[in-house]
């Protein structure tokens, strides 16, 4: 879903280290750096970005993790990783598949009887695939939740508690989109049911599952299901967020920017509510390719890829397998899920041989240029990541 972005307006603070023994410049910290601090120019109050390859670590941070403080952003900051989620979620749902527990073409009917159904929605002729892959057609319950993009409204449901049931509820209010497998389109819909499945299937909550499946086994010590709890624990970034005076607007003007660091994060679910750091997150993406984490088969499956095309303006050439994208570069492309929710927006990127990974922290998901910077014509985030993954060295 296309969402109006903003600007904050702040002054630049710039710092800079490199991690795992390395000290001074070397030319991918450099361009790291650089494109850190470009982000500045585009609404970033602050930026978080770690490259891990087999020769260590390199981090640097531009801007402000709070800026009325004025202070950094945490060098081991935890953030609000939003639709990155799926990607656990996913991995998740694909063990369970490999132990034979569930097939990826049962259809949702045979799982959650009753649920998906309603204005020409019908969980018969959807398929675990599809949900995983976006291909199911199944209409964006958030569209039915206008208080998230309404600073009034925001600041009245932020702390409110949603089941995954009553979500999916607020979606079948909506005709699909097309029908099952014939197209694509991003529905955060399909994961909050994936998660449903996951509990199912296990009789555990999704939460359980990914702990125990891939939080626990990996050694992500900053990685949390907070439920619904609207505290980041740790050491974090301010989360900043700006509304628009009107959505329907081709060129809405912003308030000031409001702090949605602590929100009740059970909205997003199984589509996007977990925590974690740049890190784990490497951590993670690198596990994953590596095979740590799925079976030959069943990465396999992840990894098969259909057009994503309406996400193509931002990431031309992007493909989306089950709850992974595949982006193509320069140095031959790379896997990878961002996320974003009020107050943070993450991407990353890993290649294809599991060898060298990057993420990005930004403490805002309104983005908009400052004036006199051109409007990106795609995600501006994407040149950091795509420069670390491709650069020399570490």
């Amino acid at each position: 879903m296309k969402r109006t972005l903003a600007t904050l307006m702040i002054v630049t603070a710039v710092q800079t280290a490199v991690f795992a023994g390395t000290a001074g410049a070397t030319p991918v910290r450099d361009t790291m750096q650089h494109d850190a601090d470009v982000l500045l120019s585009h609404g970033a109050p602050g930026v978080l970005a770690e490259l891990q390859t087999p020769d260590g670590s390199t981090k640097v941070r531009s801007g402000f993790g709070d800026t009325e403080a004025r202070t950094p952003v945490p060098w081991d900051a935890n953030f609000r990783i939003g639709s990155f989620t799926k990607t656990y979620v996913s991995a998740t749902l694909l063990q369970l598949v490999g132990e034979g527990r569930i097939s990826l073409e049962d259809p949702v009917e045979k799982w959650l009887p009753g649920v998906v159904s309603g204005n020409g929605n019908d969980g018969s002729r959807i398929t675990v695939r599809q949900l995983l892959q976006h291909t199911s057609g199944l209409p964006e319950f958030v569209l039915q939740l206008p208080w998230m993009f309404d600073e009034e409204g925001f600041q009245q449901h932020r702390d409110d508690t949603f089941a995954a049931e009553h979500l999916v509820s607020l979606a079948m209010q909506q005709p699909p989109k097309f029908e099952p497998g014939t197209s694509w389109s991003y529905s955060n819909t399909n994961f909050v049911l994936a998660g449903m499945i996951i509990q199912r299937v296990t009789g555990n909550e999704w939460q359980t599952e990914v702990q125990d499946r891939i939080i626990e086994p990996l050694g992500l010590h900053d990685t949390y299901t907070p439920r619904a709890s609207k505290h980041i624990p740790g050491p974090h970034a301010t989360g900043y967020q700006r509304f628009p005076d009107d959505m329907n607007s081709p060129n809405p003007t912003f308030g000031a920017p409001l702090d949605v660091t602590e929100i009740n994060p059970t909205w997003a679910g199984a589509a996007g509510d977990i925590i974690s750091s740049t890190a784990d997150g490497n951590r993670f993406l690198r596990a994953l390719i590596d095979g740590e984490v799925l079976r030959p088969a069943e990465l396999a499956e992840m990894q098969r890829t259909v057009p994503a095309t309406e996400m193509e303006a931002n990431w031309p050439g992007l493909r989306y397998g089950l709850g992974l994208m595949w982006a193509p570069n320069d140095c031959g492309g790379y896997w990878s899920h961002g996320g974003d929710i009020p107050g943070y927006k993450t991407r990353n990127g890993v290649s294809p041989d599991g060898e060298r990974s990057v993420v990005v922290s930004i403490n805002t998901d309104s983005l908009v240029p400052e004036p006199g910077v051109p409007a990106p014509t795609t995600d501006p985030v994407s040149e950091i990541v795509e420069n670390a993954l491709c650069g020399d060295g570490r």
